[in-house]
């Protein structure tokens, strides 16, 4: 069973940083695939792909995020972190971390961890 915790959240202002992380247990690195979404309540409401790292450990991220986020992981995929640089108003959002099964296309999640920014 996949178990998923993500922490580190929290209110920072315009301009810092901050380190989330996502606690594993129960995931193969040979057959997820990790990553961080957020998500913010509305009536447009979606969750946002921001940061991606394959089973080879390689990272992706969208162009809404490339060059002030970075995913890394451990090899066992047990503790994933997400970096944000330079934090932005438009970066507030819960944070969720998922496991993805590409084998099966099967989807984990965690509850999220929110992060507010504001001066």
């Amino acid at each position: 069973q996949v178990r998923i915790v993500e922490s580190g959240g929290g209110l920072v202002q315009p301009g810092e940083s901050l380190r989330l992380s996502c606690t594993t247990s129960g995931v193969d690195p040979e057959i997820y695939e990790m990553s961080w979404w957020r998500y913010n309540p509305g009536p447009s409401s979606e969750r946002i792909l921001v940061a991606r790292i394959d089973t080879n450990g390689r990272a992706f991220y969208p162009e809404a995020t490339k060059g002030r986020l970075t995913i890394s992981a451990n090899n066992d995929r047990s503790t994933v972190t997400l970096q944000i640089h330079s934090l932005r108003p438009e970066d507030a959002a819960l944070y969720l971390c998922n496991a993805f099964d590409f084998r099966k296309y099967i989807n984990f999640w965690g509850l999220g961890t929110q992060v507010t920014v504001s001066s």
